[in-house]
């Protein structure tokens, strides 16, 4: 017994001597829900997690869980300034891009993202400028940093910190940061750009429009990239680019799967993760249960626009129950605002509900999404097909995609009409090849070598172990634009065959013209 005792007492202190400490740089909304189940999960292994929390932030708060050490930091702005920065954005793309022209969209978006980044800014600011704080920080003596490149400024804090970074991310406009930056080759004749609302199978025409969108896509970054780029140049004080600096990253965990990407090229640094967050049904709330068993065979719909939507107009949201009221089914409806006078006696709201138990029980039969990733995913992990009212970011191409895999009817949320949803979920729910398409992902899903979850617990681990993964960056990082597309390969090779070309060209004028001239002389004598 006491052999048993000591060796358990010896491999507790090995555990030990191989955890690690984690700095997590902060972010907002669903990418915050991604990136918490990975570091409580990091937690469980036995790592140390510091989240350096802004204090004016939206959805992450000091203290949500006791689990995190936190470090707190100031900022200039408020959490309302985020709030109202968040609303803007939301009121252009549910409302006002339908009433724009291409134009009129990007000179809107520039102005947008220009006022974000001045907030993310600030925010940098507080963590960079901050003596105390760094001095903390490095005292600590982290071994890595995770970090979604949504908001900038991590790279500059790895970089200052002298630990590798590993970066967690659904995707950038176009690919913007993972091609740029990152270097994974994206050939826009099959690799169609996030929210192009493309697929991998386009015709001349869609070709055309998917290069011209990486164009526009790019020259926009490139643009609105300036103001970050003299921000890093003066915090180091020598030349510094913001891609210059992502493309230090260790790793890129990417938030999707094959069972949602359309197939394309990758490296060995990239890593699709998609779906780690979801996990199998738990049981019910009592009263969630009872309505839900109250269906019958007909089964329940589960309705959400995502936890950044708690409101929509009231025309719209009359829209919506009337149609949920002439379906057979149950229908639970996550919403926040004013009750719909159009409401039906089988419809009932909540301002919460657990979406991913609900989507994984017996009873469901379809699910009315957005078209969030996270929601997408849960869906996907339990098989069930969906209609999509996609409103802003990357949800329109989200439900492409899933229409595009045979799993989901796609509305349009301005345009839409009470029939037209009846009608989606009628197919939906009763053409069994939704259902069978569903599932059919799912299993996709499921069967791989390795859950997601685990996967990138392995990853954030084995930078941990190595002291980064130099070894797996390709070395276009080193290229320039020119080298890494052999522009001055083919100029040399043209000038070189010009050359040759021209030789010969000179060579057989030369010996024509003497033979020319010996025939005429030749002539001549006879």
């Amino acid at each position: 017994m006491r052999l048993v005792v000591c060796f358990l007492a010896l491999l507790t202190v090995f555990s030990a001597g191989e955890c690690g400490n984690v700095l997590v740089w902060f972010t907002e909304g669903s990418h915050w829900i991604n990136l918490k189940i990975v570091l409580e999960t990091l937690i469980d292994r036995g790592h140390h997690v510091t989240v350096l929390v802004p204090d004016a932030s939206i959805f992450m708060h000091e203290k949500e869980s006791d689990r995190f050490s936190y470090q707190n930091f100031s900022v200039s702005k408020s959490t309302q300034d985020m709030q109202d920065s968040l609303d803007d954005f939301l009121h252009f793309s549910m409302y006002e891009m339908d009433r724009l022209n291409l134009l009129q969209i990007h000179i809107r978006l520039y102005q947008l993202v220009s006022k974000d980044q001045e907030l993310c800014l600030a925010y940098c600011d507080g963590a960079l400028k901050s003596s105390e704080l760094m001095d903390k920080l490095l005292h600590e003596k982290f071994d890595v940093m995770l970090a979604d490149p949504i908001f900038p400024c991590s790279e500059v804090l790895a970089e200052k910190l002298d630990i590798p970074l590993v970066y967690t991310l659904r995707f950038s406009i176009a690919h913007t940061m993972e091609r740029m930056c990152g270097q994974i080759p994206a050939p826009p004749s099959y690799v169609p750009g996030v929210i192009s609302k493309l697929t991998d199978k386009m015709s001349f025409s869609e070709r055309i429009l998917n290069m011209l969108f990486y164009l526009s896509q790019d020259a926009l970054a490139i643009s609105l990239w300036k103001k970050i780029d003299n921000y890093y140049t003066e915090y180091f004080g020598r030349p510094t680019s913001y891609c210059e600096m992502m493309g230090k990253a260790d790793i890129w965990l990417i938030r999707t799967y094959w069972d949602f990407e359309f197939p394309r090229p990758f490296l060995p640094n990239f890593k699709f993760i998609g779906g780690i967050h979801c996990t199998h049904a738990k049981p019910l709330p009592k009263d969630l249960e009872e309505f839900v068993q109250s269906s019958g065979d007909d089964g329940i719909v589960v309705f959400t626009l995502g936890s950044m939507v708690n409101n929509i107009t009231k025309e719209r949201s009359n829209t919506i129950a009337s149609a949920l009221a002439q379906i057979p089914q149950k229908v639970l409806w996550r919403y926040g605002g004013e009750k719909p006078h159009t409401l039906g006696q089988n419809t009932r709201i909540y301002e919460w509900m657990p979406q991913n138990d609900l989507l994984g029980h017996p009873k469901t039969r379809a699910f009315i999404t957005h078209g969030g990733t996270n929601g997408i995913y849960e869906a996907i992990f339990h098989g069930v097909p969906m209609v999509g009212i996609p409103l802003f970011g990357d949800q329109p191409d989200n439900m492409v995609h899933m229409k595009t895999r045979g799993a989901a009817v796609v509305m349009d949320f301005n345009s839409m009409q009470t029939q037209d949803l009846v009608d989606g979920l009628n197919a939906v729910i009763n053409n069994p090849s939704y259902k069978e398409n569903a599932m059919r992902l799912s299993r996709i899903h499921h069967d791989r070598p390795m859950k997601p979850l685990d996967e990138s617990v392995f990853w954030i681990e084995f930078v941990m172990r190595n002291k980064g993964a130099k070894h797996l960056r390709v070395e276009a990082h080193n290229l320039t634009w020119y080298q890494y597309h052999c522009l001055d390969v083919f100029a040399f090779l043209t000038t070189v065959l010009t050359l040759v070309l021209y030789i010969c060209f000179k060579m057989a004028k030369f010996f024509i013209m003497r033979c020319c001239f010996r025939s005429e002389s030749k002539s001549k004598k006879e």
